[in-house]
């Protein structure tokens, strides 16, 4: 008998992947946390049946949400990740010997234990000395911060359920907040193709823009996410995402990355016609 986790996109539209086995499945006093395993993806994270990650595409959007801000910012010290209890991102910005201390904020923590157990590729940073998990709500947690952080990286879930509060107006001028005057967020922007999607992302962009003086979008391209098309945000006291951008630097660190490079930096920020036009309607 055949084995297929689906995933719907839309009433009409659903991604299948054959699956060989279910490595875990539980429930948190948030959300079912599946684990499977394919032969096309490897081992991949499913929170309420909707696909968090696979290990062989969760490079795309790691690399992505991380390294964009990195090539920016000149001295970031101090990191708060929201959400992002895979570990990915947290993998991703130990790769840079200044960021000296990383405030990982994760609401549930049976994901970050069943993550470590079962997907050490992207979790396996989670244990470094540099990392402090704090198991709460991001939304209270940013609340009380002011003038703390250099980057904040919010890797939310959909904005339902547990992540709902994370694409709120008040969030987003918490995080300002939180941030020093050179500050920079980054943000998973949900995808422009899908009507719901398109109307969470236009939502999100629209709070940010009020918050933020510079606020931009930029795009990447993930197989297993609805319609493979997605927008991150980019949000700033201060830097451009191009202009400030330092490229030379960023080369001269020698990171060996799979998807993310500085030309490709540069040209994430052009889009599509049509996302440009969803974008200027809510500016």
């Amino acid at each position: 008998m055949e084995l297929w986790f689906s995933e719907k996109h839309t009433k009409n539209v659903k991604l299948s992947i054959k699956v060989d086995r279910q490595l875990y499945s539980g429930n948190s006093e948030f959300q079912r946390i599946d684990i499977f395993e394919s032969k096309e993806f490897g081992r991949f994270l499913a929170l309420d049946g909707y696909m968090m990650l696979t290990e062989k595409d969760e490079f795309i959007y790691h690399e992505m949400i991380v390294h964009v801000p990195m090539a920016v910012h000149p001295n970031v010290k101090k990191v708060l990740v929201i959400g992002g209890g895979d570990g990915g991102a947290v993998r991703e910005l130990l790769r840079y010997p200044n960021v000296a201390w990383i405030d990982l904020v994760e609401i549930d923590e049976l994901v970050v234990e069943v993550c470590k157990k079962y997907l050490p590729q992207t979790a396996g940073r989670l244990r470094d000395e540099k990392v402090h998990i704090h198991y709460e709500d991001g939304l209270a947690y940013v609340r009380h911060m002011e003038d703390e952080y250099d980057l904040i990286i919010v890797d939310s879930t959909d904005p339902f359920g547990p992540g709902e509060g994370l694409f709120t107006k008040e969030f987003y001028g918490n995080c300002y907040k939180a941030l020093k005057e050179d500050g920079i967020m980054v943000n998973q922007h949900e995808s422009p193709f899908y009507p719901e999607d398109r109307q969470a992302m236009q939502r999100a962009h629209k709070r940010i823009v009020e918050s933020f003086p510079v606020s931009k979008v930029y795009q990447a391209h993930i197989p297993t996410y609805p319609s493979g098309h997605w927008l991150f945000g980019f949000a700033s006291k201060k830097y451009h995402p191009i202009k400030d951008a330092n490229f030379v630097k960023w080369n001269v660190l020698g990171l060996k990355t799979k998807y993310y490079n500085t030309e490709l930096h540069a040209g994430a920020f052009a889009l599509p016609n049509y996302v440009e036009e969803m974008l200027e309607d809510v500016e």
